[in-house]
């Protein structure tokens, strides 16, 4: 196919594949619903953006015979420029098929679970370019040390996110496979827990013949183990927190042999336990890869984190701002773990924008103990994504199960007013919907403030 036409361009997952394919030589152009950092990005790679339905926009010379189109699930079946694709003979798939069909050739290392995939891949795919690796990444969010949510540096190997949304990762058929996390998610789809780590059971079933597992240790899932301090396969331990970084020892044991090999003085930059997982779940793929230990890990101290990973947006003596992407209970508690370890005498307020109504009804009461952790807990109102509202579930349902009383209800016209009244030494920022776009005004006002 000579041009790719996307329809959700802006997306992280999609706009990798649009670099891809600009990458490889083809003429990429596609439509999303409003312009962001991303769009502008791609733009710049000479991919020409819509952000309008019209069908002018599809150029005449992209025909049934050279052209592909590329969709992402949260687009409505009605919108005009997939409806058209699709009822006149274009080759219309999913993001989740093309992805499949692109590692399908590939010795393909795919990263699952509820949490810790964004950050997980793009840690391996740092310390794989580290060893000079042939190696492609599709990442989930923006790696800071690539700035870029696709790698290239050869095609041998291939680093992917194995999606469980829409059993995305169901298309992938890869030869090693980590799964970090099976917390309950996305019951509109699975419509049960059992069901959802049912899904995650499927996807192993999709490695390639000769292929291996490796999971954090506790999941119901036969593969190799990691952990910390728990006698894993592959394990962390003597971890001390020196200079606003992890300092340890990671270590491997061969369960056939009993031969355990041992790497001291390892460093990683990035605060929280659960980045200490997934950095030693990175390292335990990339050396069932064939990579050695000592190199991996020599490469964890380089790595500089992904944006909205906790991401620090002001680090100074007198102010502490962050962004992260945390939108489950699970992700929130890691959260406040990690910046409390950094700030243990510190109040912290936390500015939270819910996402999705069906994870706000599912998780309500998880939602409210997590966020009742935090000193004080500023909520904005459910951000819908791809749903239509639920009657009765509302932030202000959810604030009212929030035991904290320093609690407050604001829409976004309000925040800055609110941190005028209420100043935050820590303030930390999270959602994944479009709350990062405030990132910049709370910033400046900060800075002016300080």
């Amino acid at each position: 196919m000579e041009h790719i036409y996307f329809i959700g361009i802006g997306g992280i997952g999609m706009s990798a594949l649009a670099l891809y394919y600009r990458f490889k030589g083809k003429e990429v152009r596609g439509y999303d619903r409003t312009p962001s950092d991303i769009t502008e990005m791609l733009s710049q790679k000479d991919i020409a953006i819509t952000f309008s339905e019209d069908l002018d926009f599809i150029p005449k010379n992209y025909t049934p015979e050279n052209t592909l189109v590329v969709y992402t699930p949260a687009i409505p079946k009605e919108h005009k420029q997939l409806v058209y694709f699709q009822t006149h003979g274009y080759k219309v798939c999913k993001r989740s098929e093309v992805l499949g069909l692109i590692t399908e050739d590939s010795f393909c290392l795919a990263v699952a679970g509820t949490h810790g995939k964004t950050t997980t891949s793009s840690i391996l795919a740092h310390i794989l370019v580290e060893c000079k690796a042939p190696v492609s990444a599709f990442l989930g969010g923006i790696c800071e040390n690539f700035q870029s949510n696709f790698i290239c540096k050869g095609t041998e190997l291939t680093v992917v996110e194995a999606d469980e949304f829409d059993r995305s990762f169901l298309r992938l058929s890869p030869s090693i496979a980590c799964i970090t996390a099976v917390d309950a998610d996305h019951l509109d789809i699975y419509g049960t827990a059992e069901e959802f780590q049912k899904g995650f059971e499927d996807f192993t079933h999709r490695l390639k013949p000769g292929g291996k597992l490796i999971v954090r240790k506790g999941l119901p899932f036969a593969g190799l183990t990691y952990g910390i301090a728990d006698g894993s396969d592959y394990e962390i331990s003597q971890v001390k927190v020196q200079n606003g970084g992890y300092h340890f020892t990671l270590s491997y044991t061969d369960p056939k042999t009993g031969q355990r090999e041992e790497v001291k003085d390892c460093t990683l930059f990035r605060p929280g336990e659960h980045h200490l997982l997934n950095a030693l779940a990175a390292v335990a793929v990339a050396h069932l890869a064939g990579y050695p230990l000592a190199d991996l890990t020599r490469a964890l101290a380089s790595f500089k984190g992904v944006k909205r990973r906790f991401s620090y947006i002001i680090n100074t003596p007198e102010q502490v701002f962050i962004d992260d992407y945390a939108h489950h209970p699970t992700e929130l508690n890691a959260l406040y773990n990690g910046v409390r370890t950094m700030y243990p005498n510190e109040k912290i307020t936390i500015l939270f924008q819910p996402h999705l109504f069906t994870r706000t009804r599912d998780f309500a009461d998880g939602f409210a103990k997590s966020l009742s952790q935090f000193d004080r807990v500023v909520l904005l109102d459910i951000y819908p994504a791809r749903e239509l509202p639920i009657e009765g579930v509302t932030s202000q349902w959810l604030l009212d199960k929030i035991e904290n009383p320093n609690k407050v209800l604001l829409s976004k016209s309000e925040i800055i007013n609110y941190l005028q009244a209420h100043p935050a030494r820590v303030l930390v920022l999270a959602g994944a919907g479009d709350i990062g776009v405030e990132v910049e005004k709370i910033k400046k006002f900060l800075e002016k403030d300080v």
